[in-house]
């Protein structure tokens, strides 16, 4: 006769340890095991364990190594009411995890225990919809679309080299693009520069690429700055955002730029074009590399920007 449900969990709890949720409140708290959440995303969404990690179990076989690399380290797995998290921790010892164990009564337990549980940022409907094939993308997915949503850019330059970048960071969800130029739009600028159109000649290029990603993408705050970066701005406007694109024309920007960036410990994108040949290089000398000044020490000239 086939094994039932009651068979199977009986032969999970003795292979598969159950701890209680006290003693994994506390084990959490030093950082000696790592948590994963095997419920369904909307279970998740809900509320779960404070630094737990989630892979719903239908997806346990494709995405457990990108929550658990090693598989040598302790693993408490937890689910509602531990029936789940039970039969997880055999497919997980069948792949190697040594150390798996279950929570006894799941988040249920722990929630009755009075132990605390959080609940991330939720994207709305129309947002799954916007996003929705960044959330079929396992190198994305929500959390990852969440992160968009809270990261800060700054685009120095909204010409032909900012155009596109502040276009696709727009519709990608960065939920707050940074714009600093001090041109207005120019007839010679609409062959390249996607931002603006024929109304817009005469209007500040910041200004005229707010309201075309506005447009693109109401979720994002796109910050216009009507100047040209300088001594005297570069520091606190490059403090304020967490990844800097530089798309200037100009050697003078740029180094100003990089040291104001290698000073803040941001990131930094350059991009520049000369004809039809293109070059686009990150920087990030705390992360170990280079800056641009130590690759260029000196600048040439400037019309190999344009």
């Amino acid at each position: 006769m086939a094994p039932d449900l009651n068979d199977l969990l009986q032969d999970a709890r003795r292979e598969i340890p159950e701890v209680e949720p006290e003693v994994v409140f506390k084990a959490a708290q030093s950082g000696a095991v790592t948590l994963l959440d095997v419920r369904e995303d909307d279970e998740w969404r809900q509320g779960h364990l404070p630094g737990a990690k989630h892979v719903s179990r239908g997806l346990l076989e494709l995405r457990v190594n990108e929550a658990a690399p090693d598989r040598s380290a302790e693993l408490v797995l937890y689910c509602a009411g531990g029936n789940r998290s039970l039969l997880a921790g055999q497919t997980l010892r069948t792949l190697g995890y040594a150390n798996v164990k279950s929570m006894s009564g799941g988040i249920n337990a722990w929630i009755r225990a009075g132990l605390p549980t959080v609940q991330d940022p939720e994207l709305t409907e129309e947002q799954r919809e916007r996003y929705s094939r960044h959330l079929l993308l396992p190198q994305v997915g929500r959390e990852g679309q969440l992160k968009l949503l809270a990261a800060k850019a700054l685009l120095v330059g909204a010409g032909g080299l900012g155009s596109p970048a502040a276009l696709y960071l727009a519709a990608a969800g960065v939920g707050t693009l940074g714009i600093i130029d001090g041109d207005v739009v120019d007839r010679s600028n609409l062959q390249r520069q996607v931002l603006h159109d024929t109304p817009r000649i005469g209007m500040p290029k910041a200004e005229s690429a707010k309201e075309t990603l506005e447009r693109l993408n109401p979720d994002v705050d796109v910050r216009a700055y009507v100047e040209r970066l300088n001594p005297s701005n570069v520091e606190a406007l490059v403090g304020e955002y967490d990844v800097i694109v530089d798309g200037s024309d100009n050697f003078e920007t740029r180094y100003l730029l990089n040291d104001a960036a290698c000073f803040a410990g941001k990131p930094i994108v350059h991009g520049s074009i000369f004809r039809f040949e293109g070059q686009m290089t990150v920087y990030h000398p705390r992360g170990g590399g280079p800056c641009y000044r130590c690759l260029f020490p000196e600048a040439g000239p400037d019309d190999a920007l344009t």
